[in-house]
């Protein structure tokens, strides 16, 4: 008989990994059929109600994409080629806190972009880091549970945060740019966004390309410190609604320079690191930037409610000649936002005016909440099915043109050990060794240890051991700092027992943005 802790499904079968999704091959793709990750992605995205699981606090606005480049010989997709321009909607946020939070906090920024193309909403959802705190999507929820508050204390927990990467040391990558000075931009436009993970290009000819996504703020890199953002809360808590608002309405129009790094197909398979690792950059040297344009953001909505909090972006949203990779966080992300959108806004959340496509969108989708429609939209009444002998009398018919070449996968299915034979120390070394000046690392060193106060000791040690793999000096700056915390009388004063769990102040504990060695 198991024992009485063993860890179940919601059917009460006990489950016996979860930590490593089921992938056709160590590198992915993913299997539909590893239902125990589909029920932990569909159950996080109905954890909170009614606002965002994640990214509840954020900021938008509407503009253009403009493509001032060739790059057909990578992709067909019609927005993408030179001289094209398509109008966008970007909305910037930050991750961990409720929609009441305030906007300078140390965070994570969430970055996503919809743009109308004439095939239909190509939607890019990143951030404004080009790595992530995990690469497997089966300890994605996990993750969010620790950015999220206590159960018991209802407070943000930094023991939960620091427990969860001390046993999760892909994080530190993500961890270290959250706790340098670009973990805490003054606003959305100081600040770059990635398409994060890897995705694909294809033309014409059926080639595919692997392709990175990045849009370079044109406006300079600047940031706060923790001290300098305390003092902005205690004035206002919509610092970054504030400033990104007032810029395009006195037209100061903020603009990003759009750029991607691309690899053959077949050159994924040579690569002495797995280019679908969402940890990971790719290096700029053998992926070199290649310009493509630049986004501008130059009007307001007219109302906030309809155009930014309704606004739903979803990686499933791609156009012919965009696509997909092996990434196994995004092949999550693909089923998972489009889901999260169906709880929050309802099954025919596409059919908004800011989530509209801007063309007429025929489907055999049927009934549901929110269908303003009264019925399917297939161009024939008689239509409600597929396949139907309405084609020739305006029924909606398959487009066999945006049909994308195969996918070549190999490996067998299995539950692959995502933290065996991974290097995540060495991006993490050049960043903060080389990348870094001294008195950056300095305030990196004082982040991270004034984020770890108050944590048990042997997280710490845990975590100083990871440190002390990507260099002693990292380890040794952090530690100095982390008992200078614990030590201060203000933290001596404030504090509880261990069992409360306190949270630290203007959250240097939450997930964020960074400077990296690839950049």
């Amino acid at each position: 008989m198991a024992d009485r802790n063993t860890l179940r499904t919601t059917a009460g079968a006990p489950w016996p990994n979860n930590q490593d999704s089921l992938s056709a091959g160590e590198r992915g793709p993913l299997l539909l059929q590893d239902y125990q990750l589909i029920e932990k992605l569909a159950h996080q995205n109905r954890e909170r109600i009614p606002e965002r699981t994640v990214h509840a606090k954020g900021w938008g606005a509407h503009g253009k994409l403009v493509i001032t480049e060739d790059i057909s010989k990578y992709t067909k997709a019609k927005c993408l080629q030179k001289g094209a321009e398509t109008p966008m909607l970007a909305r910037f946020s930050t991750v961990a806190g409720e929609q009441g939070a305030a906007d300078h906090e140390r965070d994570v920024r969430g970055f996503a972009l919809k743009f109308y193309t004439e095939d239909g909403n190509w939607d890019l959802v990143g951030n404004n880091t080009p790595v992530f705190f995990v690469r497997d999507p089966y300890k994605f929820p996990d993750f969010i549970h620790t950015q999220k508050r206590h159960p018991k204390t209802n407070m943000r927990s930094p023991t939960a945060m620091f427990d969860f990467w001390s046993l999760s040391p892909e994080a530190l990558h993500q961890v270290t740019i959250l706790m340098s000075d670009r973990g805490l931009p003054q606003s959305p436009m100081h600040m770059n966004g990635y398409g994060s993970h890897t995705f694909s290009f294809w033309n014409d000819a059926g080639e595919r390309y692997w392709v990175k996504f990045h849009f370079k703020t044109q406006q300079g890199h600047d940031f706060y410190t923790n001290e300098e953002a305390e003092k902005i809360i205690g004035k206002t808590r919509e610092g970054y609604q504030e400033r990104l608002f007032n810029t395009i309405e006195e037209g100061k129009y903020p603009r990003w320079k759009f750029q991607v790094q691309i690899m053959p197909e077949l050159d994924a398979e040579k690569c002495d690191f797995n280019p679908f690792d969402l940890t990971k950059v790719w290096p700029h040297d053998q992926f070199p930037m290649i310009d493509v344009g630049y986004f501008e953001l130059n009007r307001n909505a007219d109302n906030y409610f309809a155009e930014i909090e309704n606004a739903a972006f979803s990686p499933s949203n791609i156009v012919p000649g965009i696509s997909f990779s092996p990434d196994k966080m995004l092949q999550a992300r693909i089923f998972s936002y489009a889901d999260a959108h169906r709880y929050r806004l309802g099954t025919h959340y596409e059919t908004i005016p800011v989530n509209r496509p801007r063309m007429e969108v025929l489907n055999y989708h049927k009934d549901g909440t929110m269908n303003v429609y009264g019925g399917v939209r297939t161009g024939n009444e008689n239509a409600y099915y597929e396949p139907n002998s309405y084609g020739d009398q305006g029924a909606a018919v398959e487009d066999r043109g945006a049909q994308e070449p195969p996918l070549k996968i190999s490996g067998d299915a299995a539950r692959f050990d995502h933290r065996v034979g991974y290097d995540d120390y060495s991006q993490v070394r050049a960043l903060v060794m080389k990348v870094m000046d001294e008195p950056q690392r300095q305030r990196l060193y004082k982040n991270m240890g004034g984020a770890m106060a108050g944590i048990p000791t042997e997280i710490a040690e845990r975590w100083f051991g990871h440190l002390r793999q990507v260099h002693p000096d990292y380890e040794a700056g952090v530690r100095a700092a982390w008992m200078e915390a614990n030590q201060s009388e203000e933290y001596m004063a404030n504090s509880h027992p261990v069992t409360d769990d306190t949270p630290q102040q203007t959250s240097g504990n939450n997930a964020g943005d960074q400077p990296q060695a690839a950049e």
